[in-house]
């Protein structure tokens, strides 16, 4: 019903929403994704210089700061549907954001926020203070909140401005919005990796740090310049889905002693006879008391509802929560993947020691060679669903080629192979530094072209295009529709579990590899370090996990075999159970 009157209030005033609402908002978010990649590319150097920061620390900072950007996206997906409303979350997240970054320009402008580099000759270096960190990491705090509210909340407040169900061109125009955003983003995040690392390098941390900030500022000005057009959709009122399985967990938990046989049907499972018929599965059946009925007077209302939902879950909520426990092996798998990205920081180590010319008179940025890796997962994804998918379809008799579980595999392969390569290039880069002389001077130059890292960065594209992809339709499939917001964000959260894991792996490796008075594998100086050894660790991390992804596979192979969304049918001997509506 708030549906209905929401497509309503957008019928009776046309000057809300529409096509003309959409400038401001891509604007907004391509400004966003600019100003934020744009920072977060260079990020390790300036942590490295100006914090006195060792290779390792700089990129365990930054690790456990996408871990909480990324982990803050579903906590500001379910604030902005359940209490706040999109444009709000969205408003807010644009200011927590600019905030942050502009404190992150004053620690480039002000010289005493940040400590002053090391002597090169004297090899002294000035400590970090207190104050100094708590401003950077505040700045850090700010930019993960507003990423948290603006990643999750932007697209499909866009969205909000265009739903139109009465519209029979509804799903066109959808369809066509999706893909301009996505497009907007992938040439903001391409521009970021160029155009303002170039600036950083060439103009310094202070202009190449105040030019996101000022489009930043932009941003939000352009996102408030188009509030009167907005479609305001107001926050959800009822139950929401986490607290649903919440709900059923701590229900099945409270009645674990339970003793009733589950065959007597009519008594113990709720049934409104209106319900469409839906029997509990019999996979994890130590749920299903969750929605036993044990006393009709005490568990449920006159019209049927249950009189407290903490004793009492429908049969909808506890087939949710076993197909999230479900979900949960495939999930695991995926770690390993981000995290072999996630430490590629460690990259913009080596190339910032190689020659970087494409032509004499124009150097890449090192910081830029991950525009690579977006160009090949872009090239690949319009690759594989104009070209492949018409080819593979014919022989798996798949529409979608190849099943999200291959696809998911080939991801997982192609990025242990793009870690093996790193670590055979660094070795080789490695042995040439030493060979010139370079031991002691990490910053001398290699006669070694950079390009060497290429093709590495182009298997990591296709491994994260083969598998992020895969992975959310896998989540589709498993889950029931009402769980479709949960399979995308499961994506989000396991890029933050991701990154604190490659944090603590980094931590460990730096402090395991140092033990005796050694050099760390993970040295400032990569020449008297050993990153190989770090990237051939990851490779043999990768091939374990690919191992568990194939046991784990044994598990789905319905989906695997191009089924689509799960579904629990009734068996002749089972009871017909059914569903009670929502109090």
């Amino acid at each position: 019903m708030e549906s209905e009157r929401e497509l309503l209030l957008v019928e009776e005033n046309p000057r809300k929403g529409g096509l003309r609402t959409m400038p401001f908002i891509i604007v907004n978010g391509s400004f966003e994704r600019v100003a934020s990649f744009g920072l977060q590319a260079n990020l390790i150097i300036y942590l490295m210089t100006y914090y006195n920061m060792t290779a390792a620390t700089g990129t365990i900072i930054l690790g456990l700061w996408g871990a909480l950007s990324n982990g803050l996206a579903l906590f500001g997906a379910i604030t902005a549907d359940f209490y706040l409303g999109r444009y709000r979350a969205v408003a807010y997240g644009s200011i927590s954001t600019l905030v942050g970054m502009i404190i992150l320009w004053l620690t480039a402008m002000i010289p005493q926020l940040k400590s002053s580099p090391c002597s090169q000759i004297q090899h002294v270096c000035n400590g970090v203070t207190a104050l100094q960190l708590v401003v950077l990491f505040s700045s850090f705090v700010f930019m993960s909140i507003g990423a948290g509210f603006v990643e999750p909340c932007s697209i499909i407040f866009g969205a909000d401005q265009l739903e139109n169900k009465k519209n029979p061109n509804n799903q066109r125009i959808l369809e066509s919005y999706f893909n301009w955003y996505y497009a907007s983003s992938g040439i903001s995040i391409i521009l970021a990796v160029t155009v303002i690392v170039y600036i950083q390098d060439n103009y310094g941390w202070k202009v190449g740090f105040g030019v996101p900030a000022i489009l930043m500022f932009l941003s939000v000005l352009m996102f408030q310049i188009g509030s009167p057009l907005y479609i305001k959709v107001k926050p959800k009122t009822t139950e929401n889905l986490v607290i649903g399985l919440f709900q059923a967990a701590v229900v099945a938990f409270r009645k674990r002693n339970t003793r009733r046989p589950l065959s007597d049907c009519d008594e113990f499972y709720r049934w409104p006879l209106e319900s469409d018929v839906l029997p509990p599965s019999k996979d994890f059946r130590c749920l299903n008391r969750a929605c036993i009925i044990e006393d009709p007077q005490r568990d449920l209302n006159p019209d049927g509802s249950a009189s407290n939902p903490w004793n009492l879950c429908s049969v909808e909520q506890v087939e949710s929560l076993k197909a999230l426990i479900k979900a949960l092996p495939m999930w695991s798998t995926c770690f390993m993947i981000f995290v072999d990205i996630n430490v590629f920081s460690f990259s913009l180590l080596q190339t910032k020691t190689m020659d970087r010319h494409i032509f004499p008179h124009f150097e890449v940025p090192a910081a830029s060679f991950s525009v690579f890796m977006i160009a090949a997962l872009t090239i690949w994804i319009a690759f594989y669903d104009r070209v492949l998918v018409p080819l593979l379809s014919k022989y798996t008799g798949q529409p979608r080629g190849l099943s999200p579980i291959t696809r998911m595999g080939i991801g997982l392969i192609s990025s242990g192979m793009s870690i093996a390569l790193s670590a055979i290039t660094e070795s080789i880069r490695r042995q040439r530094a030493i060979e010139e002389g370079h031991e002691d001077d990490p910053n001398a130059l290699v006669n070694m072209s950079a390009m060497w890292f290429v093709p590495q960065y182009a298997l990591l594209g296709v491994a994260e295009a083969t598998h992020a992809v895969g992975q959310v339709e896998f989540f589709y499939d498993l889950f029931p529709k009402s769980m479709s917001s949960i399979a995308s964000s499961m994506y989000t959260v396991g890029t933050a579990v991701s990154s604190l894991i490659g944090s603590i792996l980094v931590s460990g490796v730096d402090w395991l590899s140092s033990t005796g008075g050694k050099t760390s594998w993970l040295s400032s100086n990569i020449n008297r370090g050993h990153i190989d050894y770090f990237f051939w660790l990851l490779s043999f991390l990768s091939f374990i996990n690919f191992l568990y992804f194939l046991v784990v596979c044994r598990f789905y192979e319905s989906l695997n075999d191009g089924s689509s969304r799960l579904s629990h049918v009734a068996e002749d001997k089972e009871c017909d159970y059914r569903l009670l509506h929502e109090s």
